[in-house]
C-alpha cells in the first residue's frame, strides 16, 4: 500500500481513513474489532477517533470510540503498526470543553488512557475556540510533544484566517504548528473548504484529511428518497441533499460507476483522492462489507473526462 506524507509531520498515511466514530454508537465492540483487523490486514494504517466520540448517543458520555480501540490495541498488541489520529475541543459531557491548556492537558490524559497508549500520533484541536489565545494552545501542544505524548498537531473545523492566525503564531514564537487540517469536504460539500482554505492547506503543504467524505452517506447512492432515510441513523443528516443538485450528483456518480464497475461511493472517494490538496478522506464503515467496499476506491483511477463530469453535476 503506497503512502503519502501528511503535511511535515514525518508521518505516512495510506491513502484512505477509517472514520472511528461509529464505535460505540453503531458498531459495537465485537464489529468494530472487525473492522480494524479487515482495515489493518488490508495494509491500511490511520484511524481517526476523538475523545468526544461517540458522546451523542443516548447513554454515552464520550471516550466510547477511544475505548474500544484502546482494547483492541492491547489484544492485538499492534500499536506500531497503526496511526492513530484523536481530537480534543469538543464538549464532553458535564466535564469541559475548549482548547485552553488546563482542558488539553487533562484531556490528553484521559484519551491516553482509553486509547491504552503513551502516545498519540496525531493530536487535533477539534474545533476552534476564540475564547482562549493561540500561543496558550499551541503551547501547550508543545509540551505535549515534547513529553512524547503526542508525535505532531493537527486543526480541525479551522476556517482560513483563523488557520492562517495558528501559522503564523507558530512561527513567530517559535511553536509547533498545525500539520494538517480536517476540514468537512466531499463532492456534495464544497464551498467549505475549497477557495481560501484548500490553497492555504496547498500553500503551507498541510495534509489534508477529510470528514464527511460520503456526506453521511448520501454519496453511496442508497439514500435516493426521503423513504430511503426512515429508520436509519443518518437519515436526517442526508434529507438536505436530496434536491435537483443532489439529483444531479448521483447521476453523475451512476454514470462513472457504471464506466468503471464500481460503486458510487467509491467513484465518490477516488475523487477526493484525486484532489492534489487531498492526503485522505476518512470513510467509516457498520460492516465488514461496507468496509471492503471503501477500500476498494483506493485502486480506482478517475480520468479526466470522469472528474469534469462530476465537477460539472456540483454547480450550484
Amino acid at each position: 500500500m503506497d503512502k503519502r506524507k501528511l503535511g511535515k509531520s514525518g508521518l505516512e498515511i495510506a491513502p484512505l481513513a477509517l472514520g472511528c466514530n461509529v464505535f460505540g454508537w453503531t458498531a459495537d465492540e465485537a464489529t468494530s474489532f472487525t473492522l480494524l483487523d479487515a482495515f489493518l490486514d488490508a495494509g491500511y494504517n490511520y484511524i481517526d477517533t476523538a475523545d468526544s466520540y461517540s458522546r451523542w448517543v443516548p447513554g454515552n458520555k464520550g471516550g466510547e470510540s477511544e475505548t474500544i480501540i484502546g482494547r483492541w490495541l492491547k489484544q492485538r498488541r499492534c500499536r506500531d503498526q497503526v496511526i492513530i489520529g484523536s481530537k480534543v475541543g469538543m464538549p464532553m459531557p458535564g466535564a469541559g470543553k475548549g482548547l485552553s491548556r488546563t482542558w488539553i492537558t487533562q484531556e490528553v490524559e484521559n484519551s491516553l488512557h482509553r486509547l491504552q497508549t503513551d502516545y498519540i500520533d496525531l493530536y487535533m484541536a477539534h474545533t476552534d475556540d476564540p475564547t482562549v489565545p493561540m500561543e496558550e494552545t499551541l503551547d501547550t501542544f508543545a509540551g505535549l510533544i515534547r513529553e512524547g505524548k503526542a508525535r505532531a498537531i493537527g486543526a480541525s473545523n479551522f476556517n482560513a484566517p483563523r488557520l492562517l492566525q495558528a501559522l503564523n503564531t507558530s512561527a513567530a514564537s517559535n511553536l509547533p504548528r498545525y500539520q494538517s487540517l480536517q476540514p468537512n469536504y466531499s463532492i456534495a460539500e464544497r464551498s467549505e473548504f475549497e477557495g481560501a482554505l484548500e490553497a492555504l492547506c496547498l500553500r503551507e503543504e498541510l495534509g489534508v484529511i477529510c470528514y464527511y467524505s460520503l456526506a453521511n452517506g448520501f454519496l453511496t447512492g442508497k439514500y435516493r428518497f426521503k423513504a430511503d432515510t426512515a429508520g436509519t441513523a443518518r437519515g436526517a443528516a442526508v434529507e438536505k441533499y436530496m434536491n435537483e443538485r443532489g439529483s444531479r450528483i448521483l447521476a453523475a456518480l451512476d454514470e462513472v460507476a457504471l464506466q468503471c464497475d464500481a460503486r458510487p461511493s467509491q467513484i465518490a472517494l477516488a475523487w477526493l483522492m484525486a484532489r492534489p490538496s487531498i492526503t485522505a478522506p476518512i470513510a467509516s464503515a457498520r460492516t465488514l462489507d461496507q468496509l471492503e467496499e471503501i477500500m476498494q476506491a483506493t485502486y480506482l483511477k478517475l480520468d479526466p473526462t470522469q472528474i469534469d463530469l462530476i465537477d460539472g453535476a456540483c454547480r450550484p
